[in-house]
């Protein structure tokens, strides 16, 4: 859990410092928010990615900012390692007895990582490497991991509102949330791919 916590702590970033609201009530098992959470970025990703050509999603501002398709490899590779992380969370015993200490809601962990005027440093591990034969691929490395995500929140069982950890930044979080802040984290790397395609040297 030490590993998992350093994990998230780099994956994420970004400042929650002023989060004092009460634990929110469970709904057990309600997993609505976080599916359509899960879809809607996934789909507003894509629609922003269809029909660019190679050199539209290769384009860069400067040289040490990202292209639009290595947001789309950013975002999947940090995925990647939240998926890895609920998945060992999940595999812990339950700590119900938690809940009491969760301190941030559902609805602040997806306006806050969403919210880019506040900066952070991508880990070493989600640094983009191009590593994909093509852009098309990369945006189908990113489809097909997320569409396995979806599946696998709309079919588990897993108990994702009583696996609680103590996130380095957030305090403590479930396992629901974890994944709720992997869709957030899409969202806010959309952006950061719209400003790309809004500069005045973008191909056209």
């Amino acid at each position: 859990m030490k590993k998992l916590r350093l994990l998230l702590l780099i994956a994420t970033g970004i400042s929650f410092m002023a989060f004092q609201p009460p634990a929110k009530k469970v709904v057990r098992e309600d997993k609505t928010l976080l599916i359509s959470q899960l879809q809607e970025t996934r789909d507003n990703l894509l629609k922003e990615v269809q029909g660019l050509s190679d050199a539209q999603l290769e384009y860069k501002t400067a040289p040490d900012r990202w292209s639009v398709i290595e947001c789309v490899e950013h975002i999947t590779l940090i995925e990647k390692a939240i998926m890895e992380g609920e998945q060992q969370l999940v595999k812990q015993p339950v700590n119900p007895e938690k809940r009491t200490e969760i301190k941030t809601t559902d609805e602040q962990i997806i306006k806050n990582v969403e919210d880019r005027s506040h900066k952070a440093k991508a880990p070493e591990f989600g640094i983009p490497k191009h590593a994909y034969s093509s852009d098309a691929e990369a945006i189908k490395n990113f489809t097909e991991q997320r569409n396995k995500l979806i599946e696998y929140v709309t079919n588990t069982n897993d108990d994702l509102r009583n696996h609680v950890m103590n996130h380095p930044v957030l305090g403590m979080i479930d396992a629901y949330q974890l994944l709720l802040l992997d869709a957030a984290h899409t969202n806010r790397h959309t952006q950061q791919l719209q400003e790309v395609k809004a500069d005045a040297g973008f191909p056209k």
